[in-house]
């Protein structure tokens, strides 16, 4: 029998996903949860290093994680789910993999840096926060994981991972750490309703997948379009325009898309018409989703219980994994 190859992706528990988090992450793992031997990580340790102080936020965010993958349609049964602070093993391995990380490494990580400018860390970093693109890659390497399904932002993740796995491997003369791939879901990030190239809870700014209809259609109402655009007769620019870049993903009419397109650079069709159609089908893409997370609701208790069967399970390939790596160091006795 073939050996199916491991997937590993997660979250931080921090708010409720939304449409970028489908697209980039979500999507990809439902479908590929039967070609994959697939591992899906709740990062709640890692939310704690710029939320220590609201642990409260952390720890109810984790259900309704899990409530966001059963919406998305990956099966409790198929894909093991697992909460990092129930897998100790994780922690001893970013140990060992930190000797091979240096800090200007980190510093320049586009990722970290942006998201340190985002939530105002540049003068005064949290060690926590600063240190977690380590952590991230023993998330990763608990499993010794092949493929990590993510968003483009994740990209320079992905890339220390395998510069830490091959370091480790070369010095201790080893084939211990895999080397991850990369799997994107889509081209670019999905921008934020307000024209921001990235959607999220801080920047009040995103489509989640527990938003109700009415919560929908009035997003969808206040999404970016072109503003230079004064009356329905002038011309209109569709470059950075949120509504046609919402409606590439999501109308699968793509010859009326373009038609639109055309007559938006023309000056033919009015912004509410485009907003109209824009609602139309975003709504009958996510109401089977918005559907599973209302059933998904009534499940809490049930998917908690699939979550913590599968930290067990990963604790045990995770001690593993450290173990070789101790044994490698010459650290087991």
């Amino acid at each position: 029998m073939e050996v199916k190859k491991r997937i590993l992706t997660g979250d931080r528990p921090t708010g409720q996903l939304h449409i970028g988090h489908y697209f980039g992450s979500l999507q990809s793992r439902a479908k590929l949860q039967d070609e994959y031997e697939e591992y899906i990580e709740i990062a709640n340790v890692q939310a704690l290093t710029d939320n220590f102080d609201n642990p409260g936020k952390v720890r109810e965010n984790i259900e309704e994680l899990l409530c966001d993958y059963y919406a998305a349609g990956i099966d409790f049964n198929k894909a093991t789910i697992f909460i990092q602070s129930e897998v100790p093993a994780i922690h001893e391995i970013f140990i060992y993999l930190a000797n091979f990380a240096t800090v200007q490494q980190i510093q320049h990580n586009p990722t970290i840096k942006t998201e340190m400018a985002q939530k105002g860390m540049e003068v005064s970093t949290p060690l926590g926060f600063f240190i977690y693109p380590i952590h991230q890659a023993a998330d990763i390497l608990c499993v010794n994981a092949d493929l990590v399904p993510v968003g483009k932002d994740q990209a320079p993740m992905i890339e220390d991972t395998r510069v830490l796995a091959r370091k480790f491997n070369s010095t201790y003369k080893t084939d211990i750490l895999h080397q991850p791939q990369a799997l994107f879901g889509v081209e670019a990030n999905v921008p934020g309703i307000d024209g921001n190239a990235k959607m999220g809870k801080s920047l009040n700014n995103g489509i989640y997948l527990a938003d109700t209809e009415e919560e929908l259609r009035k997003k969808v109402f206040k999404v970016y379009t072109d503003p230079a655009r004064i009356h329905a007769t002038d011309p209109g620019k569709i470059e950075g325009n949120v509504a046609f870049t919402y409606l590439d993903l999501f109308d699968k009419d793509i010859e009326e898309v373009e038609a639109m397109k055309e007559r938006y650079r023309n000056g033919t069709i009015k912004d509410v018409e485009v907003k109209e159609r824009l609602f139309e089908v975003m709504n009958e893409f996510l109401t089977p989703i918005r559907e599973r997370r209302r059933e998904a609701e009534g499940m809490k208790e049930e998917l908690m219980k699939k979550a913590l069967e599968g930290s067990v399970k990963v604790a045990g390939i995770a001690t593993g994994v450290a173990g070789q790596m101790k044994e490698a160091m010459k650290l087991k006795f």
